[in-house]
């Protein structure tokens, strides 16, 4: 194609609306570096993928701020290059759609199926984040596509070209390395999820799933979003703006109200107490943080305060591993412990002992912990607090995806012995009677737990995303009416169909638990959270979570925290602190100087494996 100057802006206007998806070479004739020109150079780089050349004669190319003034027109090409192969051997049925330099593949079938379809793959350093169990994603590195895992909710490939560029000054050619990442994401389309998974044919697989054998389909447009860059950070910024503003299910962390916990010193009863957690328990915990001078400011109340049952343990009799799952929750007020009896009288209710511990402690925010739908095993459908909401119960059906990875205990049990479910139409009306309930009591937010059991349930009414939107929707409308600043804690939800779902929610627990029995666990434990931040990050403020002062991973942990962005908060049983630490990560105040954004890895670590390199 031949340009000649001069050329009015309506000319180049109406050039950029001719199909441009075959375009190998351009000339550009008497180009003269004014604005419409730099726009339509840049406008070919980015939207025409098959482009190979593009000649600009006669004037001078190394104008001041135009593209090619650096190696940036390069790296471009090695990207559209790099794009172009990892897509031309697309299998019968697929596409791919282009919107200046993004992508977005797709697939056609004869019949409506949930089958993968698949890409060759072209030898990249790889970092996928996937799910290693329904709950939680963790980093994998590699360079064959046959070691992608199943269930990849994140795919960055790393690529490297060797270019000729010109030097300005001599007529010598340099030749440099650029190096180029690919960003793949599998996304929700419709009522429809996506993950990727490579073969051992070395194939990329995406696979497209609804939940629901109900709901099918033969045609998935834009299941995969692919884009490309110089920079892996800025790449995943840029990504995840576009996907929020193209797809409009989400937000990034940039339009979210950040809760204001965050920037306080915590403590958490779980690894405290588990699930014995007591008023009392609490009160020696908050008196031994008093005596050491470092006291907490804001409290999770974790799990151990609701009125649940089991009917499935009898007492007296053995219980098999895990059955404490198939509890179900009997009413929204708190259980026994939490109220007045015995001879200690610790507490009235949960108002009195919330008034209580925020008057002598000086406690900011109280949290409690609940499960997405209730409680672990759901609601108790016979109870007449719970015959309101219209549940029922359900049996988990879990995906291939998940099992073919680690199986959880959780969802094992949960698929024998059932989930009481309240009815979609229900669950903002049980959110918003629990939460009035809270928050009438002192209680100024929730850490809500067990969100991916909800894709599981899918099944006859829509499919999991359509479930997960209904379920994340109403919690967020709860949140919003009966708590200030957004005081929401998200945990175990790392699927796709939340991460894509959250539109206000702004905090994410972006790791499996800190385990301090678990001695092997716990690098684990930091990279997995220091990768996933990269995804979650752009969505979330990632939640480390707790972790015990008195540990011998301590000062890692504490370490990280420092660095992550995140809340700082421990869950050390009473008088097991080490103040010499925490004096180190908490101010007097018992404020906490936050990173302004998530710890991640540094580049030259993104496609290494800390956990198993052996290296420290």
């Amino acid at each position: 194609m031949l340009w000649h100057d001069p050329l009015i802006e309506r000319e180049l206007r109406k050039v950029m609306s001719y199909p441009n998806e075959h375009l190998k070479e351009v000339e550009i004739v008497g180009f003269v570096g004014r604005a419409i020109d730099i726009e339509l150079v840049v406008y070919l780089l980015e939207s025409a993928i098959k482009l190979e050349k593009i000649v600009i004669n006669p004037r001078d190319l190394h104008i001041v701020g135009t593209p090619w003034e650096t190696e940036e027109f390069e790296i471009n090409r090695g990207a559209r290059e790099c794009a172009k192969q990892l897509t031309e051997n697309l299998p019968p049925g697929a596409e791919l759609a282009s919107e200046t330099a993004r992508l977005s593949l797709g697939a056609t079938s004869a019949t409506p199926s949930s089958r993968p379809y698949f890409l060759s793959w072209g030898g990249y350093k790889f970092l996928s984040l996937f799910r290693v169990n329904i709950w939680w994603m963790i980093p994998r590195v590699g360079k064959s596509g046959s070691e992608i895992p199943l269930e990849t909710q994140m795919l960055l490939l790393e690529a490297r070209e060797q270019s000729a560029l010109p030097d300005k000054i001599s007529s010598d050619t340099n030749y440099t390395e650029n190096t180029f990442y690919i960003l793949l994401l599998p996304v929700l389309e419709g009522q429809f999820r996506t993950s990727l998974q490579g073969t051992p044919a070395n194939e990329l697989e995406f696979c497209v799933k609804s939940g629901d054998v109900n709901v099918q389909t033969s045609q998935s447009l834009e299941p995969v979003f692919i884009n490309f860059g110089d920079n892996p950070f800025e790449l995943l910024k840029n990504s995840i703006k576009i996907l929020e503003k193209h797809k409009g299910t989400f937000s990034h962390i940039e339009n979210k109200k950040i809760p204001a916990h965050l920037d306080w010193f915590g403590w958490c009863t779980w690894d405290a107490f588990y699930s014995e957690v007591s008023p009392q328990g609490i009160k020696e915990g908050l008196q031994s943080f008093l005596e050491g001078g470092c006291v907490p400011k804001f409290l999770i109340i974790d799990d151990g305060w609701q009125e649940t049952v089991n009917e499935f343990c009898k007492e007296g009799e053995p219980c098999i591993e895990g059955i404490q799952f198939a509890s179900r929750l009997v009413d929204i007020k708190e259980n026994s412990k939490f109220k007045s009896s015995g001879s200690d009288n610790t507490c009235i209710d949960l108002h009195d002992f919330i008034d209580s511990i925020k008057d002598k402690y000086g406690l900011k925010f109280v949290y409690v912990w609940h499960a997405l739908a209730g409680y672990w095993g759901g609601v108790l459908p016979s109870s007449e607090t719970m015959k309101k909401y219209n549940s029922k119960i359900a049996y988990p059906i879990q995906s291939p995806g998940n099992t073919g990875n680690l199986r959880d205990i959780v969802t094992d049990i949960l698929e024998k012995y059932g989930v009481g479910v309240i009815e979609p139409d229900k669950v903002f009306e049980f959110y918003n009677d629990l939460h009035s309930y809270l928050a009438s009591c002192g209680v100024d937010g929730v850490k809500v737990d067990v969100q991916n059991l909800i894709e599981t349930l899918g099944s006859g009414v829509g499919g999991r995303v359509s479930l997960t939107r209904c379920y994340q929707e109403a919690l967020e409308q709860s949140i919003a009416r009966n708590f200030k600043d957004n005081n929401l804690i998200c945990s175990m939800s790392h699927n796709s169909d939340s991460i894509y779902s959250s539109k206000k929610s702004a905090v994410a627990r972006a790791s499996e638990d800190f385990m301090p029995s678990e001695p092997t666990f716990q690098t684990l434990h930091i990279a997995s959270v220091a990768f996933n931040s990269l995804l979650i990050g752009e969505i979330m403020v990632p939640d480390w979570d707790m972790f015990q002062s008195k540990h011998d991973t301590a000062e890692f942990h504490a370490a990280a925290r420092a660095i992550g962005g995140c809340a700082v908060y421990v869950s050390d049983k009473p008088g097991k602190q080490d103040f010499k630490i925490l004096r180190k990560l908490v101010l007097p105040d018992g404020s906490v100087l936050r990173a302004r954004y998530a710890g991640r890895p540094t580049r030259d670590c993104l496609f290494e494996d800390p956990v198993m390199d052996r290296k420290r």
